[in-house]
């Protein structure tokens, strides 16, 4: 049922009249004249509809709707009011339209809004219908039957994945170094830059050693440890290891945190969600020395303490306390509120005190307070925390699939977060297709990343240098790019041209990735060697004294 006249006289296709005057000849359709004046062509089945709506209304020319369709109209419907006449023909409207405003229902039916609404809520009710703003361009509140959304949900869906044009593996590269801000030209800069950055890397177990001497700095061109330590102690993130050690046989081992124990930093307020995926045991399950198990009852039973509180309610010597402390913090079972406190059980003994009697500034007594991290599960809910993850890790590749998620230690499964992304994906908030060749299962990426790729394939490959730590989560060699798996240890590092990897030192060796030319050899070597330690964190980061540091690095 139309108005007759409006879009209805002709078209490109020709005019309308021919095929309604040949429905009304067969009885089957008529125009109704409403109390308005408005002309509808309305079909014959549907009169028992309209004689409820426009009880007032003529038919030109007269018409009747025929018994038998009457009858079987009237079957099953002892009782038809006016208002479940009307849902009926919403009902028959809706599901021939898409998305469709309340005044334009009102205007084809030639009823007032509030009574169309009023139709809509009870088809809303019985999930027939959906509202919301589907056009885009249009802050209108629309209404769509749900069978035809989801198949318009599925055709925009298709649509956008054939948009999609995959990059190689070297591109798909040069977007994660750009995204990462490991390229010159992105690097960060400024305190605000930190949280950025942590926001990427939120999760990532790392080795301890490596977030200050590689991971921060090559993101951040200015990057200052006061700026972490501001974060930590305001509650924003905290630090610590989220799978404890592996101790073997009956007796405990006092494992202190090394350089290379890996330690992860995460957002306070997903708590929930790292207890949830970490499983880290129980308190109970954890074999501990006598001096760390003397100082977890203190700070079980104390709460969080500073350090020369924890010496003097567990009766040890300061040594000793320092010991047990290290042995917790390897085991997952205790962080301090700075992240000064990692640092302080980095620093070799030797360096901690120089010949002229100065404290190294890395100390645990300046760390702020110790306490024990929560081992009892937060109430949650599992499908907010996959949803929470999936959004971790879009930032930080910008396009997942599962070959990425799985290298994670924390990673929920692939079934589970798949789930959540088609789900993402659904409600327009992130793309699904095929972003990366050479890479099978399912990919989804975020807007924002889609439009970066597109700009790094078609940006000229200009034999731009990247080095980068073995223990940087962009370690993708044998995941993304071809070759031999590199272990994620701090001084083994990387060096990539244009995405590709074409050196590699690994245990103070270094060896080609791919063929070079030999007059390139050394300036390439040069590049894959090269840090940039911040000042202040030499000491601790190299386990070497400052002087030292120093000489080495002018030879």
């Amino acid at each position: 049922y139309v108005t007759e006249g409006e879009g209805n006289d002709g078209d490109e296709y020709g005019s309308w009249k021919p095929y309604f005057a040949v429905l009304e000849a067969d009885r089957r359709a008529a125009t109704l004249v409403t109390e308005s004046g408005r002309r509808l062509w309305v079909p014959l089945e549907r009169r028992i509809y309209f004689e409820q709506v426009h009880p007032s209304a003529r038919y030109e020319p007269a018409a009747e709707i025929p018994v038998e369709v009457r009858r079987n109209l009237e079957k099953g419907v002892p009782a038809l009011d006016e208002d479940a006449a009307l849902v009926e023909l919403l009902r028959g409207r809706l599901e021939t339209l898409g998305p469709v405003t309340v005044s334009g229902l009102a205007d084809s039916i030639d009823l007032p809004g509030e009574q169309i609404e009023k139709g809509l809520i009870s088809l809303e009710n019985e999930g027939f219908v959906f509202r919301g703003q589907f056009t885009p361009g249009t802050d209108m509140l629309e209404w769509c039957e749900r069978r035809l959304l989801a198949r318009i949900h599925r055709f925009t869906i298709t649509k956008l994945r054939r948009e999609i044009q995959p990059v190689s593996p070297a591109d798909f590269m040069r977007f994660l170094f750009t995204w990462h801000h490991l390229v010159p030209e992105a690097r960060l800069k400024g305190a605000d830059s930190v949280t950025a950055v942590l926001r990427m890397l939120e999760g990532v177990e790392a080795p301890a050693a490596a977030w200050e001497s590689e991971i921060l700095p090559s993101r951040v061109a200015d990057y200052d440890y006061a700026w972490l330590d501001n974060l930590c102690l305001a509650g924003k993130y905290a630090w610590g290891r989220l799978r404890p050690h592996k101790t073997n046989g009956d007796q405990a081992r006092a494992v202190g945190p090394i350089r290379t124990t890996p330690i992860a930093i995460v957002d306070r307020m997903n708590r929930s969600l790292w207890m949830a995926l970490s499983g880290v045991p129980g308190q109970d399950e954890i074999l501990l020395s006598t001096y760390a198990k003397t100082v977890a009852d203190v700070l079980n039973r104390q709460g969080a303490l500073f350090f020369d509180d924890i010496v003097a309610q567990s009766g040890i010597l300061s040594t000793h306390a320092e010991e047990a402390v290290a042995e917790l913090v390897s085991a997952g079972m205790a962080t301090s509120d700075s992240f000064a406190g990692l640092r302080a059980l980095l620093v070799p003994t030797r360096l901690k005190e120089n010949r002229r009697g100065r404290r190294n500034p890395f100390d645990l007594s300046t760390a702020g307070r110790w306490g024990l991290t929560s081992k009892t599960p937060v109430d949650g809910d599992p499908e907010a925390d996959l949803e929470a993850y999936a959004r971790i890790a879009l930032a930080r590749y910008g396009v997942v699939f599962r070959r990425l998620t799985e290298r994670e230690n924390a990673s929920p499964p692939w079934r589970d977060l798949v789930r959540v992304l088609r789900r993402m994906e659904a409600r327009g908030e992130i793309r699904g297709g095929r972003f990366v060749n050479g890479v099978w299962g399912e990919q989804y990426a975020l807007g924002e990343a889609v439009t970066l790729l597109r700009s790094i394939r078609r940006k000229e490959k200009q034999g731009a240098l990247v080095a980068i730590s073995a223990a940087d989560p962009l370690n993708l060699i044998g995941i993304i790019t071809p070759g031999r798996r590199i272990p994620g240890i701090t001084n083994n590092r990387i060096l990539y041209q244009d995405g590709e990897p074409i050196m590699v030192m690994e245990g103070g060796e270094i060896r080609e990735a791919s063929p070079i030319a030999a007059e390139d050899q050394w300036a390439l070597r040069k590049e894959l060697v090269k840090r940039d330690f911040p000042p202040k964190l030499k000491a601790y980061l190299t386990g070497r004294s400052t002087s030292k540091v120093n000489s080495m690095s002018k030879s």
